[in-house]
């Protein structure tokens, strides 16, 4: 199954100087390091990968050490963890990559299924941050019908083989990119992040691992231990958001202690992509506030 080459889908990648390659626990990892000062690590969502930070990771580098990696089974990180891509496992492996780059995060920033991540690694005392940010946060299972529906057809997807070689014939352009993430997610993103998406939705593998991460995906446990999340937690969604209705947001911040929820007005579900100094500069005054 073909997956992403760094010589080749990686050739343009943006951030590119910053990227590095990390061996630690069964995978290699394609991680990104910027900056100095306190460390900040930045966890994408499903589908996504490093290219989901171009903006942000500058503008963040500017006050912190900035540390971003593809998730298992997205972007140019290779391999497995034992226990597949649930999130305790993928909550698990991160901790191995922070004890192979000598990291302890001060704060996590987690955008859609990252900050599930995020919070697991916070609840299961994989990583101990002062702090959690969650940007179009993927914390409570869908609503209604949805709930059932969502679950099984990634599981169907999963035990189909041909399904991760299918998704990525449909999206063979950057047009054909665009106007999936548009009606998926409710966002315009720039040129580069179009691009970006497209090539690694062109590569089976990439799709496979988007597909086997949502079959194993189990939300209703994390809402159940949301209540236990003690630690400041800010939510970041917006308004127009079409993957995670702003609803489910307020939801979930009533069920974290103290967690407090700001909307972006106008904003999509790549809010971050979208407006990254604002998202920038919401984080960096939320950091402030906690030192």
């Amino acid at each position: 199954m073909r997956a992403p080459r760094w010589k080749v889908e990686g050739r343009d990648w943006p951030n590119r100087a910053y990227s590095r390659f990390v061996d630690a626990g069964r995978l290699r990892w394609h991680v990104q390091v910027m900056g100095e000062g306190p460390v900040l690590l930045l966890l994408h969502g499903t589908g996504a990968a490093t290219h989901s930070w171009r903006g942000l990771l500058p503008l963040l580098a500017c006050d912190f050490t900035v540390v971003a990696p593809d998730l298992p089974g997205h972007g140019f990180t290779t391999g497995r963890p034992l226990g597949g891509l649930a999130m305790p496992a993928i909550a698990r492996a991160i901790g191995d990559l922070l004890r192979a780059l000598e990291v302890q995060p001060q704060a996590i920033v987690g955008h859609s299924a990252g900050a599930a991540i995020a919070a697991r690694m916070a609840l299961d005392g994989v990583a101990a941050p002062a702090a959690l940010v969650g940007l179009s946060a993927a914390l409570l299972p869908f609503p209604g019908l949805a709930a059932k529906l969502f679950p099984t057809l990634a599981r169907m997807l999963f035990v189909n083989p041909f399904a991760p070689y299918l998704f990525a014939q449909m999206v063979r352009t950057p047009a054909d990119a665009e106007r999936f993430l548009l009606r998926s997610t409710g966002s315009r993103i720039d040129g580069a992040g179009v691009r970006a998406y497209q090539a690694l939705f062109a590569t089976p593998a990439h799709c496979d691992g988007a597909i086997t991460m949502m079959a194993d995906w189990d939300l209703e446990t994390l809402t159940r231990d949301l209540p236990r999340l003690a630690l400041p937690v800010r939510l970041l969604h917006g308004d127009r958001d079409a993957a995670i209705p702003i609803g489910s947001a307020r939801a979930a911040a009533s069920l974290i202690p103290g967690a407090d929820l700001v909307t972006l007005s106008g904003g999509g579900h790549l809010a971050h992509e979208e407006r990254a100094e604002e998202v920038a500069a919401l984080i960096r005054d939320f950091m402030g506030e906690r030192r």
